[in-house]
């Protein structure tokens, strides 16, 4: 187990160049556009009307121009927080010598959904004496050339123009709003009685409304409860809820509504290394992403989002069929290659570029299909069944499988070079033996069953002469390599290898022995110690491909330790340095949050085994 600790007396790292490590943010969303707030009460990162848009705040990545949106009191404090249980509204709690007082920050819901503007409430509430507070509300450059924001003053008071976006505050107890040429601040010292309230509405390309404080005030408590009717109907009971329910809200803010795409990361640029070019935007919807998702609802009965995401899949895919691109927009359209940098931003502690866009998002990744139909199988299982057009789709995918499967990729870490990588032949694999498993069951019927089972033997036999490394005994990272690829653990959630199937035991011991990094830690590849941080889903493949090897007690200790590296409210990002567990990469990251789900849940079935239940699902029938 490897710990971790912060610089500050009040329980969070100071400020070293207006930078703050990523364990001191927390995200606010209301399943369209996302924030990021610091324990100084600066909201960093907001991104709104939708989670992809040009930010509006992004001093994540710019202190000195990028924008933020601030409140805090003047004077020494404490600060603690948490989420209010079962939501996504933060709590952060600031005590100081004259009085405590208690901010509460959501991004608001309507009564019968998304609001039709943005909606950034912090409502604060003294406890005890009295606090002197101060704020600001400062957009910035948005990541664009001529983004810098102004103040138009009219009768109905200051509005702030970002762009195409224009955004307005509602200051209720906390001082009379102060407009400067760029931005609005106040300040106001605050007592116990009716909270006080400060709000940012923006709207995108439409009229601005601003509404009374008190129904924003309202709103707030109606977010919480909205976020807590949802989270009563997530279907895990395993040692572990809290955190599987913190991963389930954290996926469902980053799920994009209405499309049901589910976005990467809430950011985009975080470095893989401090001061590393390593830094990607991560506001798109990957297939991969969206499979582990789906499947990550079903296990938690979560029905409606089942749906939804399934949808989203085989719409984004069907525009593009039968050719997969890694990933689509949140609206499922196909996403452009083009990457570009924003010219004069410093990057998140001066790591550089600042990307706008993926140029992944031309790549071939042909381990896409298998995520995809694997989706769909386990969508099945869940009583759901398919319509003729879906059926079409799938013989159409499952074919083409067959046709490329041979075909170097760019791989499931979307690398520059093409090669036969082990996972994405394992993909292939399990694309084939899904589209088969959907015939057998009715799903389907297709006269390319046949050819569709011999391939899929065909791919077993190549994987296991070409992709094995018998002096190791370990599945490798590509075609004749002895390197090695975290994601061979994989091999036990696809049902390529059984859970007695040695070559599972002896990969895994491979991977754990030559990927280690410190405590539960495994980089993702050969040659990654030192070039970024260790992969945190790969860690929680582990405790997966354990479970199903029976090695139960292994992954229980593994599950245990990886838990207590979340930040303070249950957050990972992308990547942890193994020394000091500083986090990295973009936050928070969807992959990793759903490796915790999966490897809860799974664990949780392996006890239930042990008592007598029945495996829910039985795959790689081949």
């Amino acid at each position: 187990m490897i710990s971790h600790r912060t610089d500050g007396t009040d329980g969070f790292s100071r400020r070293t160049d207006g930078f703050l490590p990523l364990r001191d943010y927390a995200l606010i969303g209301d399943a369209r556009g996302t924030a990021l707030v610091a324990g100084d009460g600066c909201v960093d990162w907001f991104a709104a009307p939708a989670m992809d848009a040009a930010p509006l705040c992004a001093a994540l990545l710019d202190p000195g121009t990028g924008g933020s949106i601030t409140l805090a009191p003047t004077v020494p404090y404490r600060v603690s927080r948490r989420y209010l249980p079962e939501t996504v509204v933060l709590e952060t709690t600031y005590t100081t010598e004259g009085g405590t007082v208690r901010v509460t920050d959501a991004l608001n819901l309507g009564s019968l959904g998304l609001l039709p503007w943005t909606e950034l409430a912090r409502l604060v509430t003294v406890e005890d004496g009295e606090v002197p507070m101060a704020w600001s509300v400062q957009p910035g450059h948005r990541l664009t050339a001529g983004g810098r924001p102004w103040v138009r003053g009219d009768g109905g008071g200051p509005v702030l123009v970002a762009g195409d976006q224009y955004l307005t505050v509602v200051a209720d107890g906390v001082g009379e709003p102060s407009p400067g040429e760029r931005g609005i601040c106040g300040r106001a010292t605050v007592r116990q009685g009716r909270p006080a309230l400060l709000a940012v509405l923006a709207t995108q390309g439409k009229p601005l409304h601003t509404p009374a404080a008190e129904q924003i005030r309202d709103r707030v408590e109606q977010t919480a409860a909205t976020w807590r009717r949802w989270a009563r109907g997530i279907r895990y009971e395993g040692p572990w809820r809290d955190s599987v329910l913190r991963s389930a809200l954290t996926l469902k803010a980053l799920t994009f509504q209405p499309t049901g795409g589910i976005a990467g990361a809430a950011t985009t640029s975080l470095p893989e290394r401090i001061g590393g070019k390593r830094n990607f935007d991560y506001r798109f919807s990957w297939i991969r992403d969206s499979s582990y998702a789906l499947d990550a609802m079903a296990r938690l009965g979560l029905s409606e989002e089942l749906h939804a995401g399934m949808a989203w899949m085989l719409d984004s895919a069907a525009g593009t069929a039968p050719e997969l691109h890694p990933f689509y927009t949140l609206r499922g359209e196909p996403a452009t290659a083009r990457m570009e940098s924003a010219r004069g931003v410093p990057g998140y502690r001066r790591s550089q570029p600042v990307h706008v866009g993926n140029a992944a998002a031309d790549q071939l990744q042909i381990g896409s299909y298998g995520d995809l139909l694997d989706a769909l199988w386990r969508y099945t299982l869940s009583h759901g069944r398919l319509d003729p057009a879906t059926g079409r789709l799938v013989e159409t995918l499952a074919d083409r499988v067959c046709d490329v499967w041979r075909t170097p990729d760019a791989g499931f870490w979307e690398l520059p070079d093409r090669r036969h990588y082990t996972n994405s032949k394992i993909g292939c694999w399990m694309a084939l033996d899904r589209a088969v498993g959907l015939a057998e069951a009715g799903q389907l019927n297709s006269a390319g069953v046949p050819r569709w089972r011999l391939e899929r033997s065909d791919l077993r036999s190549w994987i296991n002469e070409h992709c094995w490394d018998p002096a190791r005994q370990c599945y490798t990272f590509h075609a004749g390599s002895t390197d090695l690829d975290a994601a061979t653990l994989l091999a036990a959630r696809t049902g390529f290898c059984r859970g007695d199937d040695p070559r599972l035991h002896t990969t895994i011991d491979a991977v754990r022995a030559g990927l280690g990094a410190q405590g539960p830690l495994l980089y993702r590849y050969t040659g990654q110690r030192g070039q970024e941080g260790a992969f945190l889903v790969c860690s929680f493949w582990l405790v997966e491909a354990l479970t199903h090897a029976g090695r139960t007690d292994e992954a229980v200790a593994q599950m245990d330790d990886l838990i207590g590296l979340a930040n303070d409210v249950g957050l990972y990002t992308e990547q942890i340095d193994p020394a000091n567990a500083e986090l990295l990469g973009n936050l928070p990251q969807a992959l990793t949050h759903l490796g915790v789900i999966s490897a809860a849940d799974t664990l949780a079935e392996a006890t239930a085994e042990r008592r007598g239940g029945a495996d829910r699902w039985s795959p790689g029938r081949s």
